[in-house]
């Protein structure tokens, strides 16, 4: 059966794309998945400078998923250019980048390194990020940010620029045309959603930064409903 599709141009041979934040950068399950087998990676969020993240704890298990208030913790981009790229250029499947900056500066330095280098077969833009030059409002609730930094980052970007926005949102629809309207080639729906846990013998929250982004089967009708 022939599974193959094609994106924006760039072709794969299954539609099957490892989430960002959920594979690491590939090299971590190479044990466990033949990751030729699979259409992509998306790897996780990159940053222009190596991000050590939120204090623990930072992960927990729910009924029908998992939170996470991981904090953006990554190598940063010259790093992932340096130690990362190698292993995930000869991975057998493609390769999407997770840009995200806390203002347009960031965002483009990282975007123009990554136009350097090899083996990269698109970006994808997290917005679900505070602006910190406009008051700390996050990008992706703001339909004008929005399309201001895709317009911006578009122009920059050598390779296709696909947007991942926040389900976070009263109308992720006039999120999504934002996007559109700033020249992105695609969009991901969506990106976690803002939760919480409490401890019932302690009363505390069980994640050190209150709430964190919930994934997991329990948010699948509901993206669904978004797509």
């Amino acid at each position: 059966m022939d599974l193959s599709i094609e994106l924006s141009g760039i072709k794969l041979i299954n539609p099957v794309i490892a989430a960002s934040g959920t594979f690491g950068y590939g090299e971590e399950f190479e044990r466990f998945a033949d990751l030729r087998r699979i259409g992509g990676i998306c790897v996780k969020g990159t940053s222009a400078r190596p991000i050590e993240g939120n204090l623990p704890p930072r992960l927990f298990p729910t009924a029908s998923g998992m939170l996470n208030s991981i904090g953006l913790e990554n190598v940063g981009v010259d790093a992932l250019i340096r130690v990362k790229m190698p292993f995930l250029r000869n991975s057998g499947c493609a390769v999407f980048v997770n840009v995200f900056g806390f203002n347009e500066d960031e965002y483009a330095e990282v975007i123009d390194k990554l136009n350097t280098c090899d083996g990269i077969a698109a970006y994808e833009l997290n917005i679900s990020c505070p602006n910190t030059k406009h008051g700390g409002i996050v990008f992706g609730q703001s339909p004008r940010l929005t399309e201001q930094l895709t317009k911006m980052l578009k122009a920059r970007a050598r390779r296709p620029l696909i947007v991942k926005l926040s389900p976070n949102v009263t109308d992720i629809t006039e999120l999504a045309r934002a996007a559109e309207e700033g020249g992105a080639d695609a969009i991901t729906v969506a990106n976690t959603y803002l939760a919480m846990a409490i401890d019932t013998d302690t009363f505390k929250p069980r994640i050190h930064t209150i709430m964190g982004g919930l994934s997991g089967p329990a948010i699948r009708p509901i993206t669904l409903r978004m797509v």
